[in-house]
């Protein structure tokens, strides 16, 4: 099964110059990790809550997923994937390469 992926820093080049359009932004992290640093344009939905959330995701808009550094992002995109999601689009090196492009040291 083929994932979409998207480089961080021509995701956050799209974030910034607001051309994603109506998609949303997933974080898969846990709370904790939101609280030390998430982006704003983000909803938290951790890895653990998707199969009981999959109602709150659009069907027929973009979803990027996000977590740490990609792997979990990975398998959530595939469970969305084979859960009947098309438009699923994983983030590349998650949330500590945006924020090395963002200058901030994420651990």
């Amino acid at each position: 099964m083929e994932i979409n992926h998207i480089y961080p820093q021509i995701f956050l080049q799209a974030v910034d110059q607001k051309t994603l359009g109506n998609s949303v932004i997933i974080d898969v992290r846990e709370p904790h990790e939101w609280e030390y640093y998430h982006m704003e344009e983000a909803k938290l939905i951790p890895m653990q809550q998707i199969p009981l959330r999959m109602g709150e995701l659009p069907e027929d808009e973009d979803i990027y997923i996000v977590c740490a550094h990609g792997m979990r992002s990975m398998r959530v995109a595939e469970y969305l994937k084979e859960n009947g999601f098309e438009r699923v689009i994983n983030v590349d090196g998650g949330m500590a390469a945006i924020g090395m492009f963002r200058g901030f040291q994420y651990d």
